[in-house]
């Protein structure tokens, strides 16, 4: 691929995780799940997740586990990388915020790290994996840094009242 090629090709990954964000954020499930691959896989083991193969599967757990919870992420700062005319990877830098409850939000910082799969002439996530460099929980009064000890411990507490 040239030059130009290539640079409208990652244009396109860009415009991808930009409604990647928008339709996680608007919870626009049906046109969230059209982004990814069949066999996705997600894995956010290291930011107190788990691992989950099946886009179908990702998306229930997503939406069970958010609801109708006021979100908003926003990705920077993207180091892409196409490495054929029909894959991709990339990392984003990542900032969001999660409503926990009424007064109460989650503002994580982390990264994204993608593989992507062209299909039919549009790029699609194959494989996602987040990780966290720093959560802060806080209100319009105070703001508390979330240590990896805690954030272990509210994960496995978490994860077992979603099951």
């Amino acid at each position: 691929m040239n030059d130009a090629a290539t640079l409208l090709e990652i244009e396109s990954i860009k415009q991808l995780k930009a409604r990647y964000c928008r339709h996680l954020d608007t919870k626009d499930w049906a046109s969230w799940r059209s982004l990814f691959t069949d066999d996705f896989r997600s894995d956010t083991s290291e930011a107190g997740g788990k691992v989950i193969v099946g886009a179908d599967p990702f998306v229930a757990f997503t939406r069970k586990s958010l609801g109708d919870r006021a979100t908003m992420h926003q990705v920077h700062a993207p180091e892409i990388d196409v490495t054929s005319p029909t894959t991709a990877q990339a990392v984003w830098a990542l900032e969001d915020v999660v409503r926990l409850a009424p007064g109460v939000n989650l503002r994580g910082y982390g990264h994204y790290t993608e593989t992507y799969t062209k299909v039919d002439g549009r790029w699609l996530i194959a494989e996602s994996t987040l990780t966290r460099l720093r959560e802060d929980v806080f209100n319009m009064v105070i703001s508390l840094y979330i240590s990896d000890r805690i954030k272990r411990v509210t994960g496995t507490i978490a994860r077992r009242l979603v099951r």
